[in-house]
């Protein structure tokens, strides 16, 4: 069984930065893909960003290019993912999840694995 936790959510301003981290537990046969997801109140939860197991590739969606990056320490269990030049919208909670396997995509049905999520609050 795989465990992630989440954790590094909190409350910034507007503009301001974060790093959420995953760290990633349990019997694995490989290092899972990992996805980062978030969903804001009444809203659906929306793929954010993944990291492939080796963390030789990665993908985002548009809303966040340039400002976010996801990384991973291997040697540590953690994935990472930085968040620069938050803006109000951004508010949600984050999840981690763990995909079995090389590659994994940015939709909900593709992950195995779930964390309890983060929150990140941005204020103006």
């Amino acid at each position: 069984q795989v465990h992630l936790e989440e954790s590094g959510g909190g409350s910034v301003q507007t503009g301001g930065s974060l790093k959420l981290s995953c760290i990633i537990s349990g019997y694995t046969p490989s290092n899972p893909c990992v996805g980062w997801f978030r969903q804001a109140l009444g809203k659906e939860r929306e793929g954010v960003a993944r990291i492939t197991s080796r963390g030789d590739a990665t993908s985002y969606v548009n809303p966040v290019r340039g400002r976010f990056t996801v990384s991973r320490d291997n040697s540590k269990n953690t994935v990472y993912l930085q968040m620069n030049s938050l803006k109000t919208e951004d508010t949600a909670m984050f999840y981690c999840a763990g995909r079995i396997g090389m590659w994994c995509g940015l939709t909900s049905d593709d992950y195995t694995y779930w964390g309890q999520g983060t929150q990140v609050t941005v204020s103006s």
